[in-house]
């Protein structure tokens, strides 16, 4: 399972930094030591984690959209994969949203989708289509 530095869970949450930090030394976010004493948290629990916050936020948009594009990415979490035989629907929370993907099981099988996994979702028209990222190590 994939792990993820402070700074890399804060934007996939949309808060900084130091807002991730209060939450892990408070105890709210759990966080596990990587060799070199590094602090980092576990994907899975990010995306539990991520998805309690989103449905504590308010729906809705803090600001006035003022343009738009055709094509929109939301880089964020895996926060469920529900297989059965040919088809895959995965939950992708990013930051305040959430975005359901169906795809052919073999899409979801090859590109490793689990919860805790980093996956961009391309929005096109009605169509979703998840991107992984290669995740630093």
């Amino acid at each position: 399972m994939p792990t993820y530095r402070i700074s890399e869970a804060a934007a996939l949450l949309g808060v900084s930094d130091d807002t991730v930090r209060r939450w892990a030394d408070s105890g709210k976010l759990p966080t596990v030591r990587e060799p070199g004493s590094r602090i980092a948290i576990d994907g899975a629990d990010l995306a539990v984690f991520a998805t309690d916050i989103a449905a504590d936020r308010p729906a809705g948009i803090d600001s006035p959209i003022v343009a738009e594009s055709a094509r929109n990415r939301f880089t964020g979490i895996v926060t469920r994969v529900v297989r059965d035989g040919v088809m895959a629907q995965v939950e992708i929370q990013a930051g305040p949203h959430r975005v359901v993907s169906l795809m052919s099981r073999e899409s979801a099988d090859e590109l490793g989708l689990e919860p805790g996994v980093l996956a961009v979702a391309a929005v096109k028209s009605t169509n979703v289509v998840v991107e992984v990222p290669r995740h630093p190590d």
